[in-house]
């Protein structure tokens, strides 16, 4: 490995564009449009047959910095910058997918997610099959002669459940089906899905790419010619598009990934020990944990285990949220990849619009409550929830 191919290295240099005028940080190009030098010009790049700048939708030098940087943290030729993570997910699929396709999908995953693949998706005619996100056996059971893509996220939200990448990824080879993983809580510094046989990844950008709750925005990354003919073209005609001030600060954002990812999982890690020992915690949900039930698969899959933790509290919703409401430095937001930790309740926010039995199946409890450990003292983020905890009603 290079120099140039090193994670930390990548983050500050890859796909960095000095204008003439030297600036030491990325340049932000806030423009509609860009001027030509002559109509025959203006058609050359309309055309394709030369390359530049058109139109901020889908061409702008600062998106593309972002692209490219994420690109090569990910280890993949393309990237596309969307306007969200669910438009991320949602132009992957709009562009790969046709009337009569078939998805195979983990029920493992945001319910934003599950809902784009219930309602969006099954409206133009794409069918989708849900499996879950372990059972190997129901992956292979789900494929059909009309799937074309397996699509999942590990770890899971909120359940931090792995998914072994390279035994789905022979699977889908085996079947000429695509793989998709959404790679959102671990980041390209934990894990490169590309390098367990993955064909494409997408990150809600919104979350640890940025890493201080400023801005929306999401990406898909993969070959040149999985993406470039169907997910860009999709992107260009319909416009899901990253703005240049958000990419901007995604690009600022990558370049301190590495050393924030190190402190989330410490951080996340004594949070989970400790909630092991506290008699109001009926289980913790942490791939660091020797309990989590794929603790060895992250070990071999994962550089790190994350900055999220999932907890059952005893008492039901009332206690969760009495927990939730007693805290003082986690924001109560259902976002996460914060450098300030948050907490919220999956069943009535993340996965608020799945049905009682959905959310049973996966095991998203009226007890269970979310944490994204952030970068404050963990000591002081252990005080919070314990003195949160002492004052829940006894029972």
């Amino acid at each position: 490995m290079t120099a140039q191919d090193r994670p930390r290295t990548c983050a500050v240099h890859a796909g960095t564009l000095r204008t003439p005028e030297g600036e030491q940080s990325e340049a932000l190009f806030l423009t509609s449009s860009f001027a030509f030098r002559s109509a025959a010009e203006a058609a050359a790049r309309f055309s394709g047959d030369q390359p530049g700048n058109i139109y901020s939708r889908f061409t702008n030098p600062t998106v593309r910095t972002f692209e490219q940087r994420l690109a090569k943290l990910e280890g993949t030729e393309r990237g596309i910058a969307t306007a969200s993570g669910m438009a991320a997910i949602l132009s992957l699929c709009l562009g790969l997918l046709r009337h009569g396709d078939h998805l195979v999908a983990a029920i493992d995953l945001f319910g934003t997610t599950i809902m784009l693949f219930k309602t969006v998706l099954q409206r133009v005619g794409i069918a989708v099959s849900f499996v879950s996100l372990t059972d190997y056996a129901a992956w292979q059971a789900a494929i059909r002669p009309q799937t074309r893509l397996l699509f999942l996220e590990t770890p899971s939200n909120p359940l931090t459940a792995i998914a072994d990448i390279a035994r789905l990824a022979e699977l889908a080879r085996q079947h000429r089906c695509l793989l998709a993983v959404d790679n959102c809580f671990c980041t390209p510094i934990l894990q490169r899905p590309v390098q367990h046989g993955a064909d494409l990844v997408v990150h809600s950008a919104t979350k640890y790419l940025d890493g201080q709750g400023r801005c929306v925005g999401g990406a898909v990354l993969g070959s040149v010619a999985q993406l470039e003919e169907e997910v860009f073209a999709f992107l260009r005609t319909a416009g899901p598009s990253l703005s240049p001030f958000n990419a901007w600060v995604f690009s600022k954002g990558l370049e301190t990934l590495a050393v924030r990812m190190q402190a989330h999982c410490a951080h996340a890690m004594e949070l989970a020990e400790w909630l092991q020992s506290v008699p109001r915690v009926e289980r913790v949900y942490y791939p660091g944990l020797r309990s989590h039930p794929q603790h060895a698969l992250a070990a071999r899959q994962q550089d790190g285990y994350g900055g999220i933790i999932a907890f059952v509290v005893q008492g039901g919703r009332e206690a969760a949220w009495a927990l939730i409401d007693q805290v003082r430095l986690y924001s109560i937001t259902a976002n996460l990849g914060d450098t300030r930790s948050t907490i919220t309740h999956p069943a009535t926010t993340t996965h608020w619009r799945l049905t009682p039995a959905e959310r049973q199946q996966i095991g998203i409890t009226e007890g269970l409550v979310r944490i994204s450990a952030g970068l404050e003292d963990p000591a002081d983020l252990r005080a919070d929830l314990a003195a949160a905890l002492t004052r829940l009603n006894p029972r």
